[in-house]
């Protein structure tokens, strides 16, 4: 999946997050679990788009991280819709599995870099040691 692709995809995700919002039941409940899902949900896209323009690898790095623990935090507030039976599990089915990919792919994209910058960082030497 090229990098366009994952843009459009957490913006889908974040569009069909928006359409559950607006059809969750008013009330106390509702209010906090859904204002808490729709900010978790949609800063997922606009981190994103904002580690495609970041200015290092570090940059990079701290950004896919944070995008990673909002996917992660999304994926709480779906779980915690699905089992208080705000929402039924089953309308939840298709974004609990989408968010579980999403956060495996940003998990997976953030242990990457870090190793990247790691490796790239402290480089071994070509220089044998003549005391070996």
């Amino acid at each position: 999946m090229d990098r366009d692709e994952l843009r459009m995809r957490t913006k889908s995700f974040a569009l069909r997050v928006i359409k559950l919002v607006n059809a969750l039941p008013r009330g106390a409940v509702g209010d906090v679990l859904g204002r808490q899902l729709l900010k978790a949900a949609t800063s997922i896209g606009a981190n994103y788009r904002e580690a495609l323009r970041a200015s290092s690898r570090r940059h990079f790095t701290s950004i896919i991280e944070i995008t990673a623990r909002e996917a992660d935090e999304t994926l709480y507030w779906l779980e915690l819709l699905a089992e208080s039976d705000v929402i039924q599990p089953s309308r939840l089915s298709k974004l609990l599995e989408e968010c579980n990919e999403l956060v495996a792919i940003f998990a997976s994209t953030a242990k990457t870099t870090r190793n990247t910058i790691r490796t790239t960082a402290n480089p071994k030497s070509q220089i044998p040691n003549p005391k070996s």
